[in-house]
């Protein structure tokens, strides 16, 4: 019989949960898309529709796992048995604070935890209501003995340890690719032997987060036939790779076969039998190989330009400056500089016409840019623009290498699924910040009873919520959190860019396994950090940047923590008034 009485309490956490998926949307996925669309892999718009899917698909099919941990197992819910609508109000208090703190953050620009403001809710909250010993600091087990694996500790622990393992996952993977291919005599050739390979280990990782109880499923198998699974869909994907993507790459990357379009991959091996390339015509110059370094100097040439600003020394034709967006009048005299290249995308929302805000064409502009805004913004463009956080981008990226771009265009295929995986990742991992507190609102409120840790179960109904506000956060203002990320922590490329998403990708995946409610903020910077210093120099990695977000996670899980605990202590502490008689 569901608690009549407070339905204003259930609309308010229905709001505020709405609002805390739509700032995970704005916030947190632009740590599974970032480094694609800084690298060039993707545009902005595919990645928004990849992420839409992605995230989605993960908040629906996996969510419902990391939720339970959000829900039940931070504060013990017996103590709220003789007033289970006090825990209902003590939710509405963490998520009203978790998403006002997360509508600033990313108001300001900052990639902070959505995990940490959710967690310093509850937290918050609960020690507001039944004390600090309310709160499963530490788990226990059935004989009385402390388990780190359970409470608020392995939070705490997944805190610390989820950078350090997705910095060192991500670097042993850089590691591989930077010494085993983009460093060989031939790079493009050893690409070939290296990018089926990993595509079959990251199908491997997906099939392992589905196989390993993500979701509302039931998995029969044993343990070694879910070992055999994993390794038997890599392996069979990495050969549909090898016979339909490869030859297409072969013929593309090393014959230059440009008469090839994307849709002839499905042809597969019959391509190799395709003749000799004829000579290319004159009209046609587009490669579909891009520049990955366009607007990028190295250390000698940066030097040489400051020194040439000087005028202290000579420049000499080693130390040119790469030409951006295309070639340069040699007559000029000028050399260009390391400045970014202009957006070549058209404004899809265009300029506000005149004329009063009633007016038709005016009304019509306010509904476009109401639903085009959010994806009418070029993020490579604005991650390049100097700001106080973002410091001497020109410095931080001089100290990286550059690595062949036909080589890198190989792996730009690689990146897309390895950002798909981590945005399904992401999707099954941090939805549960949302739609975990609300998940216990509404069976509180549904059945006037407090949810049970060994049989909660969180409608699909809540998990298709959840994801479609995400999705809805992702189109709208998921721009303003990715241009912060990206070039503006380190140099970005195809191999660096899939290095750092499938270190993320297997720390989530193990973290979900585990049932831990790691940051993908935290995964994801680990990760970059740890490629940036096995690209060049410590000087690789922008420290200022990193500093900056560290600070947002430092401060988050506390001002959310007071915010909802100072809320939760004024309702359930204020006078009350009667009406006499």
């Amino acid at each position: 019989m569901p608690l009549h009485q407070f339905d204003y309490l259930f609309a308010i956490g229905t709001i505020f949960a709405a609002l805390d998926a739509w700032n995970i949307g704005a916030n947190d996925v632009a740590n599974s898309w970032a480094t694609s669309v800084a690298s060039q892999s993707v545009t902005y718009i595919q990645a928004m529709v990849l992420a839409s899917a992605m995230e989605f698909a993960g908040s629906v099919g996996v969510g419902a796992r990391v939720s339970d941990t959000i829900r039940t197992k931070v504060i013990d819910t017996t103590l709220f048995t003789d007033d289970p609508a006090l825990l209902m109000l003590g939710m509405v208090c963490a998520v009203v604070s978790s998403s006002l703190y997360l509508t600033f953050a990313t108001k300001m620009g900052m990639p902070v935890s959505t995990t940490h403001s959710i967690m310093g809710g509850v937290i918050g909250m609960g020690v507001a209501t039944v004390g600090a010993d309310g709160v499963q600091w530490v788990g226990r087990d059935k004989s009385g003995n402390f388990n780190v694996n359970a409470g608020v500790v392995q939070v705490f622990l997944a805190w610390i340890i989820a950078p350090g393992l997705a910095g060192i996952f991500g670097s042993i993977i850089f590691l591989i690719t930077k010494f085993g291919v983009m460093k060989r005599s031939n790079p493009v050739r050893n690409a070939l032997y290296f990018v089926p390979v990993y595509f079959g280990l990251t199908a491997s990782l997906l099939t392992m987060l589905l196989l390993w109880k993500g979701g509302g499923y039931k998995v029969t198998l044993t343990d070694s036939e879910v070992a055999g699974t994993i390794v038997g869909v890599g392996a069979a994907f990495a050969l549909l790779v090898t016979v339909t993507l490869m030859p297409w790459l072969y013929r593309v990357v090393l014959l230059d076969d440009w008469q090839l379009r994307w849709w002839h991959i499905p042809l597969g091996l019959f391509l190799l039998r395709r003749g000799e390339v004829p000579e290319r015509p004159s009209q046609v110059t587009d490669t579909g190989i891009k520049d990955y370094y366009a607007g990028r100097l190295t250390k000698a040439e940066l030097d040489a330009q400051k020194a040439e600003g000087r005028d202290d020394v000579e420049i000499t034709a080693d130390a040119k400056t790469p030409i951006v967006g295309g070639s340069s009048d040699a007559g000029s005299g000028e050399r260009p500089t390391a400045t970014a290249p202009p957006s070549k995308r058209g404004k899809l929302v265009g300029p506000k016409p005149e004329g009063p805000w009633y007016n038709g064409r005016v009304l019509f502009w306010y509904a476009k840019w109401a639903v085009l805004h959010g994806i009418d913004q070029d993020v490579v463009y604005a991650q390049n623009e100097k700001s106080t956080i973002a410091g001497d981008l020109a410095e931080v990226h001089a100290h990286a290498d550059h690595f062949d771009n036909k080589a890198e265009y190989m792996y730009s295929f690689l990146q897309v699924m390895t950002a798909a995986t981590a945005s399904f990742t992401h999707g099954a991992n941090d939805i549960a910040n949302a739609i975990g507190p609300y998940a216990t609102i509404f069976e509180i409120w549904n059945s006037e009873k407090l949810p049970d840790s060994s049989k909660a179960k969180v409608p699909i109904w809540i998990l298709v919520f959840g994801g479609a506000c995400l999705v809805i956060g992702v189109w709208t203002y998921g721009y303003n959190i990715m241009r912060n990320l990206g070039n503006r922590l380190t140099l970005q490329s195809p191999s660096r860019g899939f290095s750092m998403e499938l270190g993320s990708a297997i720390t989530v995946i193990l973290a979900t396994r585990l049932k831990l409610p790691v940051s993908t903020t935290q995964c994801i910077t680990g990760a970059t950090v740890g490629v940036g210093l096995c690209s060049g120099t410590w000087r690789t990695v922008n420290w200022r940047m990193v500093a900056w977000i560290y600070l947002g996670w430092f401060i988050t899980l506390p001002v959310t923590g007071i915010i909802s605990g100072c809320l939760m202590g004024i309702i359930i502490n204020a006078p009350r008034w009667g009406y006499g008689g």
